[in-house]
């Protein structure tokens, strides 16, 4: 059986012409082949890639596998361990050390708190558009003020910062960036960070930062939190703001329904999670010798798993290729699974439904200002995929 299982030797770098919203066609292929695939990491390691649905979801369930960056077996010199902080890249118990002063800071009770806020400043954003008139990008304009905007405000950053602030994560989450310039804007961050926390230290404001550290947190872990808040609270709302609302209007039949019943805006938020699945990619590392889909993991080996192809699994989702707005077949892995369920996911969907609400609303006539395969997208690299911009236009 071993023998003729299916093999993916690289991850590819790009999806096929006219199909920006379709994961690679080489993983939808290893997905028809199985739900779990032989690969070479591109250190010329061996490993898995999970492509189906409920293996995606088992492993993230998994305490047999790590999340420790250390660990990720993928290339042939030893990683270095997550920085203070940054519990993405962490297990038990030192993530939960991380994750559990802010569980309570994201609740959806909480978030619902902003939605006056979110309104605010998705109308000033909508006011400006329309004040400076037809054809703008949508991503400049719309997608990352709001989210940006927003996850500073929570944490404290001031305002007069976040342009340069901005700058600098997309530096490092563009997959475009060279080696140099990614460290060097990763250090930038980091130490505009240790300066932002140690003012909330000596002057704390009302903000998430400023309550940590009323904790036992260390400057330097700190720091990592502010990081991943940061860099995640802008960066996945913002492309699923542009690249959904590219995918609206590549849908117009689903965008009239959706204008039709605005009560359907919490389906088409979840669906365009689903259909999209922006955060594409995660790893873990097997601890022991695990069994996965009739396959033996053994102890070492680094699993990748595809969140866009479970996704858009046929054995999960009916038409998976399709984008419904009406689907009811809900329980996508948008936001993962398990202990490092997305924390922001209640904020996210908040700001996703007040957006493109009001977007679709206040620009009837909304359409793309140039062809569809015009639109850049951001390359598969990229830990969060997405357009680099989106030219629209409307009538006056």
């Amino acid at each position: 059986m071993s023998e003729s299982l299916h093999a993916v030797t690289t991850l590819p770098t790009e999806r096929q012409p006219g199909c920006p919203f379709d994961p690679p066609a080489e993983l939808i292929d290893a997905r028809r082949h199985g739900p779990i695939s032989r690969y070479t990491h591109v250190g010329g390691k061996p490993g898995w890639l999970i492509t189906g649905y409920d293996l995606v979801r088992s492993v993230l369930a998994d305490t047999r596998f790590s999340s420790r960056k250390e660990l990720m077996n993928v290339v042939d010199f030893e990683l270095p361990p997550a920085p203070p902080g940054e519990f993405l890249l962490m297990d038990e118990p030192q993530h939960g050390r991380y994750r559990k002063p802010l569980v309570g800071k994201f609740t959806a009770r909480r978030m619902r708190l902003l939605t006056e806020r979110i309104e605010q400043i998705t109308t000033d954003c909508l006011d400006a558009m329309e004040k400076a008139g037809p054809t703008t990008d949508l991503v400049t304009s719309f997608a990352k003020p709001i989210p940006t905007i927003i996850i500073c405000e929570l944490l404290g950053v001031p305002y007069e910062d976040r342009d340069s602030f901005q700058e600098q994560i997309d530096k490092f989450m563009s997959g475009e960036t060279s080696d140099e310039d990614l460290i060097a804007a990763y250090t930038a961050t980091r130490n505009y960070l240790a300066q932002l926390v140690a003012a909330k230290r000596v002057n704390p404001t009302d903000d998430v930062l400023s309550e940590l550290t009323d904790s036992d947190l260390t400057d330097e872990e700190l720091q990592g939190i502010s990081l991943i808040l940061l860099a995640a609270g802008f960066d996945t709302t913002a492309n699923m703001l542009s690249l959904g609302t590219f995918a609206l209007l590549q849908n117009p039949a689903q965008l009239a329904a959706l204008r039709a019943d605005p009560t359907l805006i919490d389906q088409a938020v979840e669906e365009l999670l689903r259909y999209l699945s922006v955060a594409k990619t995660f790893m873990r590392t097997a601890l022991v010798d695990v069994e996965v889909g009739g396959q033996t993991i053994e102890a070492g080996t680094t699993v990748v798993l595809s969140f866009n192809t479970a996704n858009r699994d046929p054995e999960r989702f009916t038409d998976p290729h399709a984008l419904d707005l009406h689907r009811q077949d809900g329980g996508h892995l948008a936001f993962g699974h398990g202990i490092h369920l997305c924390l922001g996911q209640q904020l996210a969907r908040i700001e996703m439904r007040i957006a493109l609400s009001a977007l679709i609303n206040r620009f009837p006539t909304l359409r793309l200002a140039v062809p569809a395969e015009e639109v850049g997208l951001r390359p598969e690299t990229a830990d969060v995929y997405g357009v680099k911009s989106l030219p629209v236009t409307w009538d006056v």
